[in-house]
Formats: C-alpha cells, structure tokens, sequence
C-alpha cells in the first residue's frame, strides 16, 4: 500500500491568503503529473483508490479545495466560486513544477478542470470531466442546494454514515466498508464530540444567491470555456444522472474538444471511481 504525502500551499482570494491542503502520491520528481479534484462538498480522500492504483505511473495530487477538509475557510463566501478555485489551482500547479498536467474532475472538480484547460497556454494536456458539462440540470442544483448548508449534527458517526448514506445514494452500490469511507472522509468531531460535516456550511451562501438569469449566463461561460479546450476530453455519465442530461454529454462529444463519452449503468450523480472496473476506464483513457 503506498501512503500519501500531505502537503499545503498558501493561496490568495479577494479577503486575503487562506492554505490548501493536498495528498500527493508517488515520486515526486515524477514529471506526470495526474491532478484528481473532488465534487462540491467532498475531500481529496475520494480518490485513494484511484491514486493507489495510478501512483506508479503518475505523482497524483488530490487537493481538498478551499472551504473543505483539511484546507482553509474563505472569509468571505460569496468567493467560493469556480473563479477562485482555478486561480487557487494554478498557484498548486505552480508549488508542484509542473510543466503539464492530466486532470481527473469529478462534478465540480470537473467545471474547475474546465476553467483551467479552457485557459491560453493551459498546462492540462489530457482530462476526464466525471458527470458533468457546461449545461447542468436546475432541479438536481436545486436539490443539492438544499442539503448544503444545513447544520446537521449526529451523536455517533453511525448515524452520519448513515445520512451521508441516504443524501449519496446515486454514487452508485457499494460495500457497507465502502459506505463507511465515503462517509467518515467528509465527517469530522466537534468539541462537544458530536459528528459534523467537514466543510465550510457557507459554500450554501452563492448557491442561495444564484438566480435564473446568473444560471443561464453561467452556463454560456462554462460552454465558451468548453469550447476553447484543445486537448483530448473523456466524458464519464452515470446513466441516471439528474446532473448531466444525455442531452448535454452528446452535445459535449458533437462541439469544442469532441469528447469520447462512456456511460456508466446504475449509477447517477456521480460515479465515485472506487471500484477496479471505473479505474480501469480512467487508466486506458489517460495512458493510451
């Protein structure tokens, strides 16, 4: 079992420097360089399995972006935006020497690859979009948006298992063992010892913000950012994702880079890349 290497950089947001913590696997004089970042209000540690069993080809950086896990708080939330992600990831690109990239985004890691490959010069030279696009669904939004910001609380983490459990059941079937990790990554103990979520509940403040009209112009930049990328794209669609319509990740193959897309069945929003079978599609895809 190779063990991670845990590392922070400082960053710098409109309110001032905040750090972003990072797990970095393999040889760190490795020139490849695979860049896997999390979804909305997950962890780096989503991608243990993935990293595990990419480390020997690559040096794997997953960062925990701003607002999560092991990394700063914003002090102002209306900048938790993809604006300030993308810049937050340049300055660990910069940390890391890294001259080219390959990027695995899962949800909203995945709008952050797209801002960064969309970028003149972009160092991402191969990138894997995991059940997302530029045109995202207002309903699944909406539903995320309602669980987000919620102070929930749990006396064992038992009962947070289970809650993380019920809000994720479209990742997909997986172990009880698997349920338990994916749970306890984005859990965390307060002082009083009971079990609260490991993120900042002020990420809710620019989804509550957001309105019909910043939505659609939203969506016209994530197409123009889309459609200035130049280098090969895989798109991964979890059949029933209420995210990434069917109709969005065709147009996605049909325009900008052209994606290859794979879909995966009985799996909605979104594939956790935990299992052989998952990998294996990322690893052919990135190493062909």
């Amino acid at each position: 079992m190779h063990q991670p290497r845990l590392n922070v950089v400082q960053c710098l947001s409109p309110g001032g420097l905040h750090k972003l913590a990072y797990k970095e696997w393999g040889d760190p004089a490795n020139p490849k360089v695979l860049v896997c970042v999390h979804g909305l209000t997950r962890v780096s540690s989503d991608f243990d399995a993935l990293a595990q069993a990419l480390c020997s080809t690559y040096r794997v950086v997953c960062p925990d972006v701003v607002g999560r896990g092991a990394s700063g708080w914003l002090s102002n939330p209306q900048h938790y935006q993809v604006g300030q992600y993308v810049s937050d990831m340049v300055t660990l690109l910069a940390r890391l020497n890294a001259e080219t990239v390959h990027w695995f985004g899962t949800s909203m890691g995945g709008m952050i690859g797209m801002g960064v490959a969309a970028l003149p010069e972009s160092p991402v030279k191969k990138l894997i979009l995991n059940d997302i696009g530029p045109s995202l669904n207002a309903v699944a939004l909406a539903r995320i948006g309602e669980y987000v910001g919620e102070p929930v609380r749990f006396a064992s983490l038992a009962e947070g298992v289970a809650y993380i459990r019920s809000i994720s059941a479209s990742f997909g079937s997986h172990t009880e063992a698997e349920w338990h990790k994916l749970a306890s990554d984005v859990l965390r103990q307060d002082v009083d010892g009971q079990w609260i979520r490991h993120y900042d509940l002020a990420l809710a403040v620019p989804f509550k913000a957001s309105t019909p009209e910043s939505l659609k112009q939203g969506e016209a930049l994530l197409w123009m950012a889309y459609d200035a990328i130049r280098c090969p794209v895989l798109v991964v669609r979890g059949s029933q994702s209420d995210l990434l319509s069917s109709e969005t990740a065709l147009a996605m193959t049909q325009r900008g880079p052209k994606a290859k897309l794979v879909e995966l069945a009985g799996v909605g929003h979104a594939p956790t890349f935990m299992h052989e079978d998952q990998i294996a599609i990322a690893g052919e895809f990135l190493l062909s």
